[in-house]
């Protein structure tokens, strides 16, 4: 009876080998709020390095918030994400590459955010430099973008 047990605990093990678990997944937090460090209308952290399989928690610190994927910046095969007002909404980021995220209330007054997954080709990060923002926005997006590696 014991050499079955063990027998299939081996098994099982010999199973999950190739299986990639959650488990080493991240939760990352990012705070959606009306004043930080780097001014108004802000997420905080507005830049995150992030690996497949991590999820981004976008939690509404103050009120009158949301957080949706940019439809012009999200990585090609990705699924694109739209939380609520005043929700937490979280993504799952499934894909290499840089997700662009706004505040759909204040992507006027600059209030966006970058996920970088892995190692963002140079095209990647080309596209992003050349896509149309508001004037704000692409202030705080032009500054993010150096920080991609």
């Amino acid at each position: 009876m014991f050499h079955r047990w063990t027998l299939r605990v081996a098994l099982a093990g010999l199973m999950l080998g190739g299986t990639v678990l959650p488990a080493s997944a991240k939760d990352i937090i990012v705070h959606m709020k009306n004043k930080g460090a780097e001014g108004a209308m802000v997420f905080e952290p507005a830049f995150v390095k992030a690996a497949p399989g991590d999820a981004i928690r976008f939690q509404p610190t103050d009120a009158s918030h949301n957080a949706e994927t940019m439809a012009t910046m999200l990585p090609a095969g990705a699924t694109p994400m739209k939380g609520g007002m005043n929700k937490e909404a979280v993504l799952t980021v499934t894909k290499s590459g840089l997700y662009g995220i706004k505040c759909m209330p204040h992507y006027s007054m600059g209030m966006v955010a970058l996920i970088q997954v892995g190692k963002p080709t140079a095209a990647d990060i080309a596209a992003a430099k050349a896509i149309k923002l508001p004037p704000f926005a692409a202030k705080r997006m032009t500054a993010m973008l150096t920080k991609v590696r």
